[in-house]
């Protein structure tokens, strides 16, 4: 394929929206979050014709508000699946190689206290993790070498404590480098439009209605298949599969410097032993995890709550007692809705599984659960289905690199600066060169004087706004706060401090007016408050 749809992803490119959609298409993907975006790309490589449609924004679902792990998940090995842990190590590991500066390695730490039950299970579950990924580490540490880990840990009955190496990511770039890998395949993305209900023809699905969110317009695509990819939205449209069971993630972010860790740090909750993380992330400090069933509509943005804020914080107080947390020191919240496939009534949500399932009817192909770390494993598996279903079409659906290398004459390792930017310090160019891939460069020569300092608090350069602002689909402020970069989680206020020069740089490049810039500054500092800030219950 030829034409240029990433054209959409530009300020201007909208216009001929209309023309894409025309188009008729191997497949059609409904839903721009991580599984999606990798049957797009999984799909393009291979050449066939194919667009993702997202109603929202793409990463705005689970994606975007996951606890940004890319693990293989060691509880997983308690509960004896050992087939979907060995599998997500082989994907932590693919996306470790593939996408150094985006997927990176992350220590973690779990402190032992004497009396406490379960180091010899831990250590030979870790020893089996270590054989899934074919390395082999030390993973006890006596008492003293482990406040070296993790110094802020309570130190009353410390025994020692148990560390071993997972990986994590920023999942709505992570969304975006994939969307980007295969537009430069040949595909199409859209954001802000979703399906309104699917073709038919003889009881076959032969593509869908399609409709702008933003000004209500409609549109008709024709498709040889359709994949659903709506992930815990799964169902409506068609109503068939398994059940899914909606539960909720909720997470705190803290400034590093309330939190300071090198590790992450794992523990038991004192209130139900489940487990709860802290860990440095883009220059904050991430908390999580809730694991609660999500009873509100799925038709509202959800967020935490004023429960789950004292649940995390009351396992912060916890294992760090010194540092003396209160509510006041968090900046942010987060939560997630994740697509986990019900099991037996009754069952705790935390003991239910993460295995994704797939399945089809005649023209249609859906995906159900699943987790960040497998997207590429989901991905084929949905595109088995979508070749039963077209004659012609044979390819081998043999796991790829998921990113092309991104070659560079001047600048062949990744911790290598760019050579017309000297001035570009190694870790920038890493990140850089990981989250946006072969757009790097590109990105480097748009910024102008100043814009490759790092945003204070943050890891973020001011040159990813404007490259996101100019590049990537940003239609709403929040897109561009909240997903193209996370400003909006990592600073205070949503970053409202520094509007002003986002403002300058950005407004510009998305063409909006004054009172556009206003109304959408407006409504991100409502959405914000609203589902990102602390609940009422808490402020002081």
């Amino acid at each position: 394929m030829t034409a240029d749809y990433a054209a959409l992803w530009r300020r201007d490119g909208r216009a001929g929206l209309g023309d894409v959609l025309a188009h008729e298409w191997d497949v059609l993907v409904i839903g721009g979050g991580i599984s999606g975006a990798g049957v797009l790309l999984e799909a393009a490589r291979r050449g066939l014709r194919a667009l993702l449609v997202e109603r929202c924004d793409f990463a705005w679902g689970t994606s975007s508000r996951s606890s940004k792990l890319v693990h293989g998940g060691l509880r997983y090995l308690k509960g004896g699946h050992l087939r979907l842990t060995a599998e997500s190590v082989r994907e932590r590991e693919m996306l470790l190689r593939a996408a150094p500066g985006l997927v990176e390695p992350q220590g973690f730490a779990f402190a032992q206290y004497i009396g406490a039950r379960g180091r010899r299970s831990f250590l030979t579950g870790l020893a089996l993790y270590d054989a899934m990924a074919h390395r082999r580490e030390p993973h006890w540490l006596a008492a003293d070498d482990f406040l070296m880990a993790a110094p802020n840990v309570k130190r009353d009955g410390l025994a020692g404590g148990i560390v071993y190496t997972d990986a994590r990511t920023d999942d709505a770039r992570l969304v975006l480098r994939v969307l980007r890998e295969a537009l430069d395949h040949g595909a199409a993305a859209v954001n802000h439009v979703g399906a309104r209900e699917l073709l038919r023809i003889d009881g076959r699905v032969c593509g869908a209605t399609l409709a702008c969110t933003d000004d209500g317009a409609t549109y008709t695509v024709r498709a040889r298949v359709v994949v659903d990819a709506t992930g815990a939205w799964s169902g409506p449209l068609h109503g068939q599969g398994p059940r899914l069971r909606p539960l909720r993630g909720s997470h705190l972010i803290l400034p590093a410097w309330r939190l300071p860790l090198a590790r992450a740090v794992s523990l038991m909750h004192p209130h139900d032993g489940r487990p709860v993380f802290a860990y440095p992330w883009e220059g904050a400090t991430l908390v999580g995890t809730t694991d609660l069933d999500h009873e509100e509509t799925m038709e509202r943005e959800p967020r935490i709550t004023p429960a789950e804020v004292d649940y995390l914080m009351a396992a912060l107080r916890a294992q760090f007692p010194q540092l003396q947390l209160t509510d006041s020191d968090i900046v942010s919240t987060y939560a997630g809705v994740r697509p986990v496939i019900a099991g037996k009534e009754g069952g705790a949500p935390s003991q239910e599984g993460r295995e994704h399932v797939t399945w089809s009817s005649p023209g249609l192909v859906a995906i159900a659960g699943g987790k960040l770390t497998t997207f590429r494993a989901i991905a084929l598996d949905a595109l088995r289905l979508v070749k039963q279903q077209s004659p012609g079409w044979d390819d081998p659906l043999d796991a790829r690199p998921v990113f092309a290398p991104v070659p560079h004459p001047d600048a062949p390792h990744v911790d290598a600066p760019h050579v017309d930017a000297p001035h570009v310090d190694a870790s920038l160019w890493r990140r850089l060169h990981g989250r946006y891939g072969a757009c790097a460069a590109a990105l480097l020569d748009a910024a102008l004087p100043g814009e490759l300092e790092r945003i204070p608090g943050t890891e973020t350069a001011w040159a990813e706004l404007r490259w996101a602002a100019r590049c990537e689909a940003v239609r709403h402020l929040d897109d561009l706060l909240l997903r193209r970069t996370r400003l909006g989680l990592l600073l205070r206020d949503g970053g409202a401090a520094h509007l002003a020069r986002i403002r300058a740089i950005c407004q510009p490049e998305l063409g909006w007016d004054d009172v556009h810039w206003e109304q959408e500054e407006a409504a991100y500092r409502t959405h914000w408050t609203t589902h990102h800030g602390v609940p009422d219950e808490h402020q002081h």
